[in-house]
């Protein structure tokens, strides 16, 4: 399986988090957006959407779209852990209800800072309760995805988890379950976070 993205591209850190963590065989073949090479004619062949992150499975069949990369690959791959995405029906809702809800909260926020600081503080009261991680006690790609948003927030520079402990807690649970991937996903983002740093008052 050919697994093309860019970590600029949070679904496309997210998935590759995933993939390294769960060892599946897959090429990582980086497509650099910020240089318009998603914009090739060459890469519409690929994903006709001409966005990362998408997959090619080794008989040529192609895939995009992040949410629907995962499944596939729940499917295929059953040597991985079942609490990434339940098979229990009510579980894997979970899941999914917070995937659904992420798509007009904080992943369409991401372009609009302002707007998500509010929605951040939806992910702190109404996702972080009384579990360890947003669905459950275990850790989800809900988590994974979540995290990579905020990641793509930090990089204004801002603290996003000043006055939110519960968040900041549930971010370094989520850093720590997924390393060393999940730093190894960042260097490019912690690059930019430092660089656009704000200096504390």
């Amino acid at each position: 399986m050919k697994f093309y993205y860019h970590l600029l591209s949070q679904p496309s850190r997210a998935l590759y988090i995933f993939l390294k963590l769960n060892n599946i065989p897959a090429e990582f073949i980086t497509i650099n957006f910020p240089n318009g090479d998603h914009l090739t004619d060459e890469f519409k062949e690929i994903n006709r959407f001409q966005k990362v992150p998408c997959i090619v499975d080794d008989d040529g069949w192609k895939l995009s779209e992040s949410i629907a990369i995962l499944r596939y690959l729940m499917s295929k791959y059953k040597s991985i852990p079942d609490h990434f995405y339940p098979s229990d029906i009510r579980a894997r809702a979970a899941v999914d209800e917070y995937l659904e809800w992420q798509h007009i909260n904080t992943r369409f926020s991401c372009g609009v800072y302002f707007q998500l600081r509010k929605k951040i503080d939806g992910l702190d009261t109404l996702w972080l309760r009384g579990k360890k991680f947003l669905c459950s006690d275990e850790i989800s790609f809900a988590d994974i995805i979540a995290a990579c948003e905020i990641e793509q927030a930090r990089m204004t520079g801002d603290d996003l988890f000043e006055n939110r402990p519960k968040l900041k807690e549930w971010y370094e649970r989520v850093k720590e379950t997924t390393n060393p991937y999940y730093d190894e996903a960042h260097v490019i983002v912690n690059k930019i976070v430092t660089k656009n740093q704000k200096p504390k008052l």
